[in-house]
């Protein structure tokens, strides 16, 4: 998962007694391995082995970054990098997919939300570290992975073969789905999405007449990305009043941040759509949006990532990735573990329409001799309204809840209407 994190200084040497006792015994198993292993034992790689146990034992985002991995992590949050495109964690020594990255080899492959990576070409993912199995995932653009998968209980296993690529996130996409009423999909959280988003609105207005009447904002299967995104995000919705705050064991771990003055939207209705894969930063944009109340959120029930990644340099080239607090809504909502409840629950549906076989029903066009259907000329008005019904079609095809998303977001600009003097 692309970690919400903040930098801090290198670590210094802890201040606390050292548990002398457990680090003899360290020291004593240390030798052994070095003095009767079977094979030769590397010192470095035994430390490093050490310290990824450590981490490993507290939480699933704690992480020792060697070279490589510090670079990854720098590298995700500017939104390029190399794979498949797919935000992992750990669960039950299993890889489970958090969300698919949009246009990827592994969004386009049908890989989902909560899907289990059971192995990884020939290699079983049981027993293997979270970085370990990313590794695995890795490597040279245009070459071919296999991955077995689970999905659902009583489900048998299933492969797919998958090319990899250079992942190139475009973190903001948007588009009118009917006049006045703005689409924008975030896919994930980088260093310039606020500014993006921003830009997207002001063209979306542009479009519409300079205003738009209601926005959908589309953060399924977003797995999360930089906390200031996050926090830009929700400011430019919000007018006051905290947006998110973390809190840990140490007094620093306890920041606050707020939303300044200014609705980008001023006031306009907004829909936010989540899942199972919103996680993270897309959880803190929700949780702020409806705790002030300021949009209503639907879908199902998202990812429930809420802690505090901070990354410590260990060195020029390794850092340490710690767990130090744990996010909080406005209202001192928890996320971690619980996620993020839609006001309106929406299952991923498929619309198909019912033909007039499917309805089994007789209709006049079916009779002997029935009387054929004459043309006339349809008025600007008929046919505006002609294509909106085309649209509206397409949009229910497409995408089910997007398409309730926009019917409950009109009726939020009627009812917003009939509320003003």
């Amino acid at each position: 998962m692309l970690a919400q994190w903040r930098m801090k200084t290198p670590v210094t040497p802890p201040t606390s007694t050292l548990p002398l006792d457990e680090l003899r015994t360290f020291a004593d198993v240390f030798g052994r391995i070095k003095d009767d292993y079977v094979e030769e034992a590397q010192d470095q790689s035994l430390i490093e082995n050490a310290i990824r146990g450590m981490l490993g034992g507290l939480d699933p985002h704690s992480a020792y970054l060697n070279a490589e991995e510090y670079r990854d992590l720098q590298m995700g949050t500017s939104g390029e990098f190399g794979g498949l495109g797919i935000e992992v964690g750990l669960d039950d020594g299993l890889v489970k997919v958090i969300a698919p990255i949009d246009d990827t080899p592994a969004q386009r492959a049908g890989i989902q939300s909560g899907d289990l990576i059971v192995r990884i070409d020939d290699k079983a993912v049981k027993g293997l570290s979270l970085n370990e199995a990313v590794k695995l995932m890795r490597g040279e653009p245009g070459t071919k992975i296999r991955l077995t998968l689970m999905r659902g209980d009583n489900q048998p296993p299933f492969e797919l073969t998958l090319e990899r690529a250079v992942i190139q996130v475009q973190s903001v996409k948007s588009r009118t789905l009917e006049p006045g009423f703005g689409y924008i999909r975030l896919a994930n959280f980088q260093a310039p999405t606020t500014d993006d988003m921003l830009k997207a609105i002001e063209a979306l207005k542009s479009d519409n007449g300079g205003t738009l009447r209601g926005l959908v904002l589309d953060l399924r299967n977003n797995p999360g990305g930089v906390l200031n995104g996050a926090v830009g995000v929700s400011d430019a919705f919000l007018t006051d009043g905290l947006i998110v705050y973390t809190q840990g064991r140490s007094a620093e771990s306890r920041i606050e941040f707020k939303a300044e003055p200014d609705d980008v939207l001023a006031g306009a209705p907004i829909i936010v759509l989540v899942n199972g894969g919103s996680a993270s930063a897309s959880e803190i944009v929700a949780g702020a949006l409806q705790d002030h109340k300021r949009a209503l959120i639907m879908g199902t029930q998202t990812f429930g990532k809420g802690s505090v990644q901070t990354i410590m340099p260990l060195s020029a080239t390794t850092g340490l990735k710690l767990t130090t607090a744990r996010y909080y809504t406005p209202s001192g909502r928890s996320i971690q573990a619980q996620g993020i409840t839609p006001d309106i629950r929406l299952e991923h549906g498929e619309f198909k329409p019912l033909t007039q076989q499917d309805l089994g029903t007789v209709k006049e066009a079916d009779l002997a001799r029935h009387l054929e259907q004459t043309t006339r000329a349809e008025t600007p008005a008929a046919d505006n309204a002609k294509t909106r019904k085309n649209c509206r079609k397409l949009l229910i095809a497409e995408d089910f809840q997007l398409s309730e998303a926009l019917t409950v977001l009109k009726g939020l600009t009627i009812l917003n209407r009939a509320s003003k003097p």
